[in-house]
């Protein structure tokens, strides 16, 4: 069926190819970056066989992505150039639910299909890649509760949400966009609220932070920037892996920063709070809020731009779909949106990686610690096998963070 293919299905197979074959292209530059020895700065951090565990580390998880890339993108196209869209569309219509149901029913099938070929290979990742590394900790019981949980979430959570947006633009006319930007900010905003106190304990377990002496430093220095904490949270980490991390989460009075439980016993007080002012650092400089802002923006934009093709004819021709319908035209919209998605999450993650430099320097010049800030860095990196000299391509496309030797550099160049 390719041959019938129109201007809008070729752009949409060429952008889906063509993210395919840049991020192989990125995999294979940054295994080939991959030196032979540990970078001078790491080598007292390695024996031979350990920094050959992160090579093994880089090489199998490389591999395995392939795989599961290329089977997730045979999968869409098959589905796609096999008329699948229209298949699934004429099942759901014949169930007689009407337009907003249908669309839930139709998103649903494709996002479970998805979840299903995914599965696979997160289990191979959790259970064979991370349990051969020596990170894994999850159970096949917390693996499975997790994802009912997961699933359930997205049903009571998301369905009203993607109900709310077809009934807008099956009824508002041209202000659709408007309302349905609307009700996804205000979606946003009250899952910043609730989300750490009432969705992420469903998963983890959050207890106050039992170490007086490591919490009184932390105030100690929360009040010295004038930071509002609230709360400082172990999380139970260890409960699925090895790896240790620290976020800051949350706004107004619901606002915490949490602190894994691998990560207390990997690092020590002054690394801790070095780690803690980097995340401060980050409200400080107002990173969350301009992110948020930037969200809400790029969200009006994708709504705007919906608008103009939602209904549009061609749309569902290049997907062979006879029948047009809004939900459909979600769906369908989404692929054709991902070439503007990918260069705006390219430029996200540019911003992102500025960010934490930023977020860095604040550290270093409230704490007057940098050395305790890059031992934390190299630790991390140790700890979690990373790939110590990324290729700047790889870094380019996938990178939220700096490389860590870069972030080192610029720590020890600050004035």
């Amino acid at each position: 069926m390719s041959e019938s293919l129109n201007s809008i299905g070729w752009i949409v197979l060429g952008a889906l190819l063509a993210d395919f074959g840049l991020h192989w292209l990125a995999d294979r530059l940054n295994l080939k970056a991959m030196p032979a020895s540990p970078p001078v700065a790491f080598e007292p951090m390695f024996e031979t066989r350990d920094y050959q565990r992160t090579k093994d580390y880089l090489s199998i998880n490389t591999r395995v992505g392939w795989i599961a890339g290329g089977i997730q993108l045979a999968a869409v196209l098959a589905f796609w150039l096999a008329g699948g869209f229209p298949v699934l569309d004429n099942w759901v219509r014949t169930l007689g639910l009407g337009p907003i149901l249908s669309g839930l029913v139709f998103v649903w099938v494709l996002a479970a299909l998805r979840a299903i070929i995914a599965l696979p290979f997160s289990v191979y990742s959790t259970f064979v890649i991370e349990e051969k590394f020596g990170f894994n900790r999850t159970s096949w019981r917390t693996f499975a509760v997790d994802r009912i949980k997961g699933g359930v979430l997205a049903c009571l959570l998301g369905a009203p949400l993607l109900a709310g947006i077809l009934f807008f633009f099956q009824e508002a006319g041209p202000w659709a966009w408007v309302y349905s930007w609307a009700a996804v900010v205000g979606f946003m905003l009250v899952m910043q609220y609730i989300a750490p106190t009432w969705i992420m304990p469903l998963f983890n377990r959050f207890e106050p932070l039992g170490d007086t002496e490591l919490e009184t430093a932390i105030r100690r220095y929360a009040d010295a920037i004038d930071f509002p904490l609230q709360n400082v949270f172990v999380m139970d980490g260890s409960k699925r892996s090895g790896k240790g991390n620290a976020f800051f989460t949350g706004f107004g009075r619901n606002r915490r920063i949490v602190l894994f439980d691998t990560l207390i016993k990997q690092h020590d007080r002054d690394e801790l709070v070095a780690i803690i002012a980097h995340e401060m650092g980050h409200y400080k400089k107002h990173h969350i809020h301009t992110g948020l802002i930037a969200a809400v923006a790029q969200t009006g934009v994708m709504f705007f731009i919906l608008s103009l093709c939602i209904a549009h004819p061609a749309l569902f021709a290049a997907f062979y779909m006879p029948q047009p319908s809004i939900y459909a035209g979600l769906v369908l919209f989404g692929l054709l949106y991902a070439p503007v998605d990918f260069f705006t999450g390219i430029l996200s993650m540019v911003l992102s990686r500025r960010n934490e430099y930023a977020a860095d320097r604040f550290a270093i010049e409230t704490t007057g610690k940098g050395e305790a800030l890059v031992s934390a860095l190299k630790k991390l990196s140790v700890n979690h096998l990373s790939h110590l000299s990324p290729h700047p391509f790889y870094v380019f496309l996938n990178y939220s963070h700096p490389p860590v030797l870069s972030r080192i550099n610029a720590i020890r160049n600050q004035p």
